[in-house]
């Protein structure tokens, strides 16, 4: 019979080949290609490939581990993920996708009628991605260190390999179609063992309804209450509600405003398929985001029902937490010397220490599920860090060889030059990012909340406000955006980096997008105001913009000039 790392073996190299050969056959020749996919991605495979992005490493491997670590206060994750997309699909693509542009730092750039807001976009932009691509690369590490046996330097070395490979020859258009394909894989994945763990457990097969209905939550409280922990569906146990408030606002407009994310709105042929895709995106989003708090109040019980109060000799005979204690990701440590291990809630008696990064992939293990379930899971790990990694790169690529390189530094610069400084971009952003998922900061989901604070902080007010009012300006924006970007990162790596107190009313730097969001609203307001308005070329464009009678703007050519 074959073990779990045979059949994570012919998984995920079955996974891998699919995405090679799904990168070879849609490779590209041109720009428009390898940055919008030609524009003629189908709404329904759009809206896979969308869902694909959201679900990443970040929401595949961490997101049910914090909502199991955080209980109740953990539920923020969720509210925000869905909540960005409702939002996005709402206020942000239909509107974006019929201005005409490609990128967002060309929306920026085009509706503030300034190369400085560009610039500023840009710089925001290789924030978010680099942030967000460390957490990919993080998270495929962890996969292949556990389930293939390999050091996690060795694991991330293999991923970025593998990225870098059906970016760089198939662009957006090979990683869109790739995104089908793992969206598929990841959500199987994903569903396979929450329904195996709920029919264990509660004997519904129904996640959702198992969480719903059954008394696995009420047994959970008591585990937690007995061990010293606080009941797990207890709200504001780790956070302030003020806090809770403000990273669930910082999430959701965070989200929203994720230049990865939103560029796959460019790659649809029309405005009408960009709405029908943020649909299917949602859908398909749905899916996976009510699985999750079922998912990680089973993944907990079934974790300490399994680890509290064993023995140090039962604990070396389970295969699979020996293989994750190889990783660094789980220990064991007897400190009171009386041969058992004990899960408490006090860091100096606590004597089984959990990475919340493994409590998904873990799941199917400690519920001993069969070892092709294990590997699937694996398989779908790689797949979520694989997909979103693949459309960050793009990103990076088009900010620096289009955003800057062609519009600002050398507008005659041939398709070939374009198309081969955006492969360089996809190389030297993969090895920034391997590095630092080597050494990374922190785990998964604390390593993307800088990202999510940028985008909050900098693009959601500047894509709003560009949108729905026409007496926003140049001035208004570049200052707003700055304001919005300094505050920002600067408490963000404070707080979360360099020791500086949470000193802005408690609120943490998950939290602090939304402070920055305001900021950057009231100064974009006010300095607006008190300039003068833009052209009114500009302004006929806003209010056409929104005008169901008008017709959208054509999508212009990757070398058309700026309106400055």
């Amino acid at each position: 019979m074959m073990n779990t790392e045979v059949w994570t073996f012919i998984f995920v190299t079955i996974s891998l080949m699919l995405y090679l050969y799904i990168g070879w056959r849609s490779r590209v020749q041109d720009s428009k290609g390898f940055f919008v996919a030609d524009q003629g991605v189908p709404a329904i495979a759009n809206g896979a490939a969308t869902a694909a992005d959201f679900m990443s490493a970040i929401s595949f491997i961490s997101i049910a581990g914090a909502v199991s670590i955080l209980g109740s206060d953990g539920s923020y994750y969720v509210a925000a993920g869905s909540g960005g997309y409702v939002l996005l699909g709402l206020l942000l693509a239909p509107y974006l996708r019929k201005f005409g542009k490609y990128t967002l730092p060309d929306f920026i750039g085009d509706r503030y009628y300034s190369n400085v807001a560009r610039i500023i976009a840009v710089i925001a932009a290789l924030i978010i991605s680099i942030t967000f691509i460390v957490g990919q690369m993080r998270g495929v590490g962890i996969v292949f260190s556990r389930f293939l046996q390999v050091p996690i330097e060795v694991g991330v070395v293999i991923g970025m390999v593998i990225v870098a490979f059906f970016a760089i020859l198939g662009g957006m258009k090979g990683i869109t179609w790739t995104q089908v394909a793992q969206y598929f894989i990841l959500i199987v994945a994903y569903l396979i063992p929450a329904i195996a763990l709920a029919n264990t457990l509660t004997n519904i097969p129904v996640p959702q309804l198992a969480f719903t209905f059954s008394d696995i939550a009420e047994k959970l409280n008591q585990v937690q209450v007995d061990l010293g922990f606080p009941e797990y569906t207890a709200a504001f146990t780790q956070k302030t509600m003020l806090d809770v408030l403000f990273i669930t606002i910082s999430g959701m407009v965070g989200l929203a405003s994720l230049p990865h994310v939103i560029v796959r709105f460019y790659t649809v042929p029309n405005l009408t398929a960009a709405r029908y895709s943020v649909g299917w995106a949602l859908l398909f989003i749905a899916v996976f985001a009510t699985t999750v708090p079922a998912l990680a109040v089973s993944a907990r019980y079934n974790l300490i029902d399994t680890l509290h109060n064993t023995t140090i000799e039962e604990v070396q005979n389970l295969d699979w937490a020996t293989k994750w204690e190889n990783t660094g990701l789980l220990e064991f440590r007897d400190k009171n010397n009386d041969g058992r291990l004990q899960l408490t809630p006090d860091m100096e008696t606590n004597e089984i220490i959990i990475d919340p990064d493994i409590i998904t992939l873990s799941t199917p293990e400690v519920a001993q599920l069969p070892p092709w379930v294990i590997a699937l899971v694996a398989a779908g790990g790689v797949a979520a860090a694989l997909s979103t990694a693949s459309g960050l790169l793009l990103v990076i690529s088009s900010a620096i060889a289009h955003d800057i390189y062609y519009r600002l530094i050398n507008p005659e610069a041939s398709e070939s030059q374009r198309l081969m400084l955006g492969r360089i971009m996809v190389v030297l952003a993969i090895a920034i990012a391997g590095y630092f998922g080597i050494n990374p900061p922190g785990f998964v989901i604390e390593i993307a909340t800088l990202g999510v604070g940028v985008a909050a902080g900098t693009f959601f007010p500047a894509i709003i406000l560009g949108i729905f009012d026409r007496r926003t300006n140049r001035e208004g924006a570049i200052s707003g955006m700055i304001f919005g970007l300094v505050f920002t990162t600067i408490y963000i790596i404070g707080t979360r980096f360099a020791g500086m107190p949470t000193w802005f009313f408690g609120i943490s730097d998950q939290g602090i997008g939304t402070v920055g969001m305001l900021l950057n609203f009231v100064v974009s307001l006010v300095v607006s105001r008190m300039t003068s308005p833009p052209p009114l070329e500009i302004q006929k464009i806003v209010e056409d913009l929104r005008s169901p009678l008008a017709a959208p703007a054509p999508l212009q050519d990757i070398g058309e000039e700026q309106l400055d």
